[in-house]
């Protein structure tokens, strides 16, 4: 039996935590049978170099990468000339070339929040690793190994030998986790933190805790060389918000709770209505929605200060903004394109109206909910962005499987959003990758393509500075000439440790997957409150 993590959090909390940590794990990934590679020798031919360091594009380049290394990076001409073969890697017998001419290469997507599937939401591994990689996402961060940390271990080895279709994965176990009793002391929050380590953890999920606790745990972590991430849930927030933390010596910020708090100028504790109960998660998001209005202005000496400190503490913020922005916009995330052919009848219906499902909390949600949340997301973008002037790391992660936002294709969106924010698509591109490697600890292995790196690239056939749509798996819609309309892009090829992937070919796996499990159950996704067709089974709601 699992002993509560963080005391009255997983007593009373409906949390990733409880979802994640207290479910059954979800079908293990079958052995790999995607993917060309590695090779002696791949040549990567005439691509565009959309690199992670700040530097503007580059092309036509070839990249030489041997095994699972980049060995050479080379310009081999000039845009609208004939490139002249003499100045080219020269192909060996037995190299591998890929012709990719005209196309766009990145380093590999860092998604910093990504939740291995999950029993509630009947998403396997096999289904997720395909999203995310069909989507050029090369690393994960399990933030909460909510599938036990043995079981994301194992996935983790496999992946790392390539024996499984998966992006390489860091494993973050939620505090307390397989801890036979309470933690309620210093002592046996040092103890736990020493187990995790020597079990092979990469680092810590906090939710909160006691702060004795917390900076004992905190500063144990520390000690040993791994990182951590904290979701500040408003269960311990005011005891210890994001400065607190993150002076304590935590290492990364998760969504934005906790930040309000450490900005607030004449309160200590959010405006919570006296009706306000935290397990009703209708209160509970409906007054998040209230917070940023409720901190210090952009600008004023609080904002400052607060940002400067967190700043020089080297503090990684990774705002998540995908997650929530169903909270602004309920049907623009409920009506997603690719809903249809890609979510699974399972997670559709756990995404539906509830008073249970984490994440299902569209009790009555309505236009005084969405435009508090649409000023609260225009701060927090805000600082978020100051963050990022000022020299601050802002990564990209997604927390897919709630709120209406899918594996793979809420990544994409969450660097849109970033785009929203103000970053250049450079910035999003360099956030997405290198800032991501540099928070996990790994920017001398992944993160920006240069000569010694891993070979983790993502190829797409349109240019994603011009329209990160085109990075969609559905693509990106496009009227050509002939006045016809037509989709265009979606990843070509995600390349992992040196394995070519047909990025389209796994996606049509997992349109098939749900194809299948739609036909199995005779469903069709219907909108919350519509009946199903007569002989169907609708996935409106819960059932």
């Amino acid at each position: 039996m699992i002993q509560p993590f963080a005391r009255l959090l997983f007593i009373f909390h409906f949390s990733f935590a409880i979802l994640h940590s207290l479910s059954a794990q979800v079908e293990k990934s079958p052995p790999r049978h995607e993917g060309d590679g590695p090779f002696g020798r791949l040549i990567i031919r005439g691509v565009t170099l959309i690199n992670s360091t700040g530097a503007p594009p580059v092309g036509p380049i070839d990249i030489v990468v041997e095994k699972n290394r980049i060995t050479q990076i080379r310009q081999v001409g000039y845009p609208g000339v004939p490139i002249d073969v003499r100045g080219r890697p020269k192909a060996e017998p037995g190299d591998k070339e890929l012709y990719c001419e005209g196309m766009y290469l990145m380093p590999g997507f860092v998604d910093m929040h990504g939740h291995i599937g999950g029993q509630a939401q009947g998403a396997n591994a096999e289904y997720v690793f395909k999203l995310w990689l069909g989507h050029g996402i090369t690393t994960i961060r399990d933030p909460s190994c909510g599938n036990g940390l043995d079981w994301v271990l194992e996935h983790r080895a496999k992946s790392e030998r390539n024996e499984i279709t998966a992006p390489r994965i860091k494993a973050y176990t939620v505090f307390g986790q397989g801890a036979k009793e309470p933690i309620s002391t210093p002592e046996q929050a040092r103890a736990w933190v020493q187990l995790n380590a020597k079990r092979g953890a990469d680092g810590i999920k906090f939710f909160g805790a006691e702060p004795n606790i917390f900076r004992a745990a905190l500063e144990e972590n520390k000690k040993l060389g791994l990182r951590s991430a904290c979701h500040h849930a408003q269960l311990e927030v005011a005891r210890m918000n994001a400065l607190a933390t993150a002076k304590a010596g935590l290492t990364s910020l998760e969504h934005w709770y906790g930040l309000p708090e450490a900005l607030f100028e004449d309160k200590t504790v959010q405006n919570y209505p006296v009706s306000y109960n935290y397990s009703n998660e209708q209160n509970r998001f409906e007054e998040a929605g209230n917070l940023w209005q409720q901190a210090a202005k952009p600008g004023s000496d609080r904002w400052n200060k607060v940002m400067d400190e967190l700043i020089a503490l080297d503090f990684t913020l990774d705002p998540t903004f995908n997650i929530y922005e169903a909270n602004r916009e309920l049907m623009l995330a409920r009506r997603a394109e690719w809903h249809e052919e890609y979510t699974m009848p399972s997670l559709w219906r756990f995404y539906g109206p509830s008073r249970i499902s984490h994440g299902s909390y569209w009790q009555s949600w309505g236009t005084e909910q969405e435009v508090a949340w649409k000023k609260n997301y225009q701060l927090w973008m805000a600082f978020i962005n100051d963050y990022k002037n000022r020299g601050g790391r802002v990564t990209a992660g997604s927390d897919s499987g709630f709120i209406y936002q899918l594996y793979g294709f809420a990544y994409i969106r969450e660097l849109e959003l970033l785009r929203e924010a103000g970053f250049h698509p450079l910035e999003v591109i360099r956030a997405a990758t290198l800032k991501g490697a540099e928070a996990l600890g790994m920017a001398d292995q992944i993160g920006s393509v240069e000569v010694g790196k891993l070979a983790d690239f993502v190829i797409v056939d349109q240019n994603p500075l011009a329209n990160l749509k085109v990075l969609y798996g559905t693509g990106a819609i496009h009227l050509n000439e002939k006045n016809e309309v037509e989709r265009v892009g979606g990843v070509t090829y995600t390349v992992k440790d040196g394995i070519v992937y047909d990025a389209k070919k796994l996606l049509a796996d997992v349109r098939k997957m749900v194809a299948d499990a739609k036909q199995k159950e005779n469903f069709e996704i219907t909108q919350p409150g519509v009946p199903a067709k007569a002989g169907q089974v609708g996935g409106g709601k819960n059932e």
